[in-house]
């Protein structure tokens, strides 16, 4: 270790870190590694569906049929690749999802500071640790300031623990055990940044850290089941339990009337296999993993696949305005100052304003070529009071301006030294700098921050403050983000403990332009048809925020401040957020409130937020969205869906696909509900009449080569219908199939067993026309082969109607046109595995080896039309039926109180 203790300045070299990581392993403590390939087989054969199968193939074996046992044991082996792929989707989903949403860590690596991911932290790196970040491995302090650590995760102390760098040299080598070390001089991995910065060189990491040590690690948490799974839980135990006395009364039933009992108990695992929805879990599978997936694509990171569950019923989205609904691309445009002593207009304010559409702030503009000596100094404190190197949007432009305005001799902030800071707090919205400029001179202070914050400081006078206050709220009107300037002087050697011990003087104002985006305006008017309230929380002043809350096109409303909010109890903050459209003067410790009085008034709320305050609002929201661009590694932690780019119409998008994928979801679930239906009834109703088998297991095995991609593929890549954006959100708590859809369902499965009825009755008729089937009576093969093929007709019938003409009666007017309105090839997956359903199946009835393995025989064209005819009758029947089931209370119903609010 003794190698690594000169690396303060330049960090490790790359080498080196290679090297170290590959003797000490990731810095992770349960390493999220991928099912291996004998794991994922023994988990699907533990699946009842394929125990049923495994078992039916080795009765057949048992009974002399080789030839079906092995016909079906192929059908089990596809069966089992097209699971491990569809499963092999999600888990590559889920792992690149994992990837892209880990926690990065800042590292000083050959004399460069690089952003990597945590799980390649090594011993003997140097760690830069910034407010909000996630330390990401164990180590001692090399600097610290003003530096406080969240330790609750591993100590269960709430308050924040101040930090500070040891007295005089660390020993050359690195101490074995930190806990030999001074706790105020160390940091541990796990732990959280909530104010100042530092720089760790780290000394432990993965198992060898606390947190390994103890166990404490995301990746054992089990989250719960969501209510979606919750629900079909229960749905397919209720069917488990109908399949179980079924299956016992038909083996019982079989066996008394032949006495052949293993025949008796194949009939019954054929049976169980038709009425058995295994397919659910699939979806179940499938649908978030790809949702995750898709959402990504739109600039949304999942981090918690329930989010996507409950996207669909979000019906108020509060968000930032700064590098949300704004570019937070920040320009200085309006500055004002007092006039200089001595001026004909004591008392009377000084502005300028950058040639720019709308009205001038306070009074007439001064040139900008040629700025007054106290616009100078405005701007000459405003960067003293910023970051020396700066990353705020606001100083930034601060730094632009004096580049611009500021001659060399003017720019003493490029020749003092930084010697104390104070920084911003929810009781003082103002930072202040204390600069020392040489030994002979006194120390400059300079402060920025609220208006209202900055006129304490300075003990402004009645008169003088209400004057300033008027030039705040016109500066305000027209959308610009005011912030104030003050400085003092200090003698002395020590310092106050807070900036309000300085004698502050009144410096003036700076207004700074942020546009909006330019796609803000249609994404708000998005939210608006689809019913979802957008709620505007920002710490600017109110004239601001309404300002560019109506640029954005948020419905007029009330304005709640936060020294409002702070006088309002519980129930008044309640019946106040029916009204409100924007929140100013926000802090972040009172986001949670307002999240709180949201869904006390039964809101599905979905949080915005990217600072360390923010994450209690985060955890608490229904969906809680951390900024990615801005946005800390505590919010991120807190957050169920990160912004990549931080953009207001990516949430929006994302509650376009989040609507969509439950959509999509329902009508794959209906379409399992109701394709088990005949497919059940063709088993069970032979059985009970003792006439010869129409659907064995090998044929089932064929169907779920059909059903399964279908209702997993398919129906995930079908797109949005086009009234998804044009009504109102969903309950929360609305059933995945409420009971008119598993009515419509059932009836739709039966329609298709009728036609296959009436195909069966039709061909056992027929040798009274010999005209029609030269041969009677037709074999059980034949009668096969007709049921099928209706069968599959069905099945074409029910898949294009749940993809193009589901009726929807939540909320499209008469006049809009009925959900589901998509052309043809909208969904080549679809189409595709149509194609091929089809062409396996004449494959099946014409290829003779191939339809003796699967006791098939050929069909005339005469036979083909007259199935095909009677599988084309489930589409005026289902039609028929989708206008005769009642809707109105049993439609899965909208979402009341604000979530019916435009």
């Amino acid at each position: 270790m003794a190698a690594d203790q000169d690396n303060s300045e330049t960090g490790l070299r790359t080498v080196q870190a290679r090297t170290r990581l590959a003797l000490d392993g990731p810095n992770e403590v349960a390493q999220a590694t991928r099912r291996s390939f004998c794991k994922r087989l023994a988990d699907m054969l533990r699946q009842p569906m394929f125990a049923l199968l495994v078992t039916a193939a080795m009765l057949y074996v048992v009974l002399g049929d080789l030839t079906e046992g092995l016909t079906l044991s192929v059908f089990v082996l596809a069966v089992l690749v097209l699971s491990f792929y569809q499963e092999g989707r999600s888990e590559a989903a889920i792992e690149a999802l994992r990837q892209l949403t880990e926690v990065q860590a800042r590292v000083l690596r050959d004399g460069q500071i690089q952003r990597i991911p945590s799980r390649d932290v090594v011993v003997g790196d140097c760690l830069l640790l910034m407010e909000g970040d996630r330390v990401a491995a164990d180590g001692w302090l090399l600097q610290a300031d003003n530096l406080q650590v969240d330790e609750s995760l591993l100590t269960g102390e709430s308050l924040a623990v101040d930090k500070a760098r040891r007295e005089g040299p660390w020993p050359d080598s690195a101490p074995a055990d930190l806990q030999a070390c001074p706790p105020h001089t160390v940091v541990r991995g796990g732990t959280f940044v909530v104010r100042g910065h530092g720089r760790v060189r780290v000394s432990a990491t993965g198992l060898r850290s606390q947190i390994g040590q103890i166990g404490l690690a995301l990746a054992q948490v089990q989250e719960l089941a969501t209510p979606l799974q919750q629900q079909t839980a229960r749905l397919v135990r209720v069917l488990a339990m109908v399949v179980g006395v079924l299956c016992v009364l038909v083996v019982l039933t079989v066996g008394w009337r032949t006495g052949q009992w293993l025949s008796a108990l194949l009939s019954g695992i054929a049976l169980a296999m038709a009425i058995l929805p295994e397919e659910y879990s699939v979806v179940l599978t499938v649908f978030p993993a790809m949702g995750a997936r898709r959402l990504t694509r739109e600039g949304v990171l999942t981090r918690h696949l329930h989010a996507i569950e409950t996207l669909g019923a979000v019906n108020v989205l509060c968000t930032d305005k700064t590098g949300t609904l704004t570019e937070n691309r920040m320009t200085v445009t309006a500055m004002a100052v007092p006039h200089p002593a001595g001026s004909a207009t004591p008392g009377a304010i000084l502005a300028w304003r950058t040639p720019a559409p709308g009205q001038e702030a306070c009074t007439a503009p001064a040139p900008s070529s040629d700025l007054p000596e106290a616009f100078l100094t405005l701007i000459e404190h405003a960067i003293l009071a910023s970051a020396p190197t700066p990353f705020d949007p606001m100083e930034i432009a601060f730094h632009a301006m004096g580049q611009t305005h500021l001659s060399e001799p003017q720019r003493r902030f490029g020749a003092g030294q930084l010697v104390q800071t104070y920084a911003l707090s929810p009781r003082l919205k103002a930072m202040s700098h204390v600069w020392q400029l040489g030994p002979d001179e006194p120390d400059v202070v300079s402060a920025k921050g609220a208006p209202e914050a900055v006129m304490d400081l300075c003990h402004l006078d009645p008169e003088a403050r209400q004057r300033w206050l008027a030039c705040v709220a016109q500066m305000a009107a027209q959308g610009l983000r005011v912030l104030a300037v003050a400085h003092a002087r200090f003698v002395g050697g020590h310092y106050p403990d807070s900036a309000e011990g300085f004698d502050f003087a009144w410096q003036g104002l700076i207004g700074l332009t942020d546009p909006l985006r330019p796609e803000i305006p249609q994404a708000v008017a998005d939210c608006q048809s689809a019913g979802i309230r957008v709620v505007m929380i920002t710490g600017d002043f109110p004239a601001t925020a309404r300002e560019i809350a109506r640029q954005a096109g948020l419905p007029d409303g009330d304005t709640l401040t936060g020294e409002e909010l702070e006088g309002l109890d519980t129930a008044a903050l309640k019946a106040r957020m029916g009204r409100v459209t924007v929140c100013a003067r926000i802090s972040p410790n009172q986001k949670l409130r307002i999240v709180q009085a949201l869904q006390a008034h039964g809101a599905v709320v979905a949080m915005t937020g990217d600072g360390v305050n923010d994450a209690p609002a985060l955890k608490a929201a229904h969906v809680g969205i951390a900024m990615g661009a801005r946005g800390t590694d505590v919010a991120r932690e807190a957050a169920d869906l990160v912004l990549v780019d931080d953009r207001f119409d990516a949430m929006v998008r994302g509650i376009r696909l989040g609507r969509r994928i439950f959509d999509n979801l329902q009508k794959s679930m209906q379409y399992i509900f109701a394709i088990h239906i005949p497919i059940a009834g063709m088993t069970l109703i032979p059985l009970l009449l003792g006439w010869a088998p129409m659907m064995l297991p090998l044929h089932i095995a064929l169907l779920e080569l059909v059903i399964d991609p279908m209702c997993a593929l398919a129906f995930e890549n079908e797109p949005a219908d086009e009234q998804v954006m044009r009504r109102p959100p969903r309950a929360i708590d609305a059933p995945i199939l409420s009971t008119r859809w598993l009515l419509l369902a059932a009836g739709q499965g039966l329609c298709m067993l009728a036609s296959i009825g009436t195909t069966w009755g039709i061909t056992q008729a027929a040798w009274a026309w010999p005209r029609l089937w030269p041969d009677a009576p037709p074999s059980p093969e034949f009668t096969r082969s007709m049921l099928f093929v209706n069968l599959f007709a069905a099945n074409s019938v029910v898949v294009w109607l749940y993809r193009h003409g589901r009726r929807d009666r939540r909320g499209a007017s008469p006049k809009q046109p009925r959900q589901g309105q998509i052309g043809f090839l909208s969904n080549p997956v679809a189409d595709v595995l149509l194609v091929l359903a089809w062409t396996a199946l004449a494959a099946a009835i014409h290829i003779p080896w191939l339809a003796s393995a699967l006791k098939f025989e050929a069909l005339d064209p005469l036979a083909w039309a007259l199935a095909l005819l009677m599988g084309a009758l489930t589409w005026p029947a289902a039609k028929a039926l989708d206008w005769l089931v009642p809707g109105g209370a049993t439609d899965p119903a909208p979402q009341k109180g604000l979530a019916q609010r435009p």
